[in-house]
């Protein structure tokens, strides 16, 4: 057993410190990497262009909503004769949409 164990060690030297490196194999793990994530991203950027063709087509039931999820107000659906400020409470305060309680 410590025969082998000698063998072993005698036949595969320690590298220097300053002589390890990554190399050709870590530099391709990379740029895999780097692909795969940009792959990802845009595979996600065209689905969400397709759900969001596919809500301004009439697919999606308005009715099927989240109570707390307000319908989104693009700046066509807002009436010119509605002031900035209409959203505000006397105090002043923004409105959140969400209730303390």
């Amino acid at each position: 057993m410590t025969g082998i164990v000698v063998l072993a060690a005698a036949s595969d030297p320690r590298p220097d410190d300053n002589n390890v490196v990554a190399g050709w194999v870590g530099f391709a793990i990379m740029i895999a990497l780097i692909l795969a994530v940009v792959f990802i991203l845009r595979s996600f950027t065209r689905q969400l262009k397709k759900v969001e063709a596919a809500r301004e087509a009439g697919v999606y039931d308005e009715d099927d909503r989240e109570p707390d999820s307000p319908p989104r107000e693009t700046p066509d659906d807002v009436p010119d004769d509605v002031p900035d400020d209409a959203n505000d409470d006397p105090s002043g305060r923004r409105s959140t949409g969400h209730q303390q309680g």
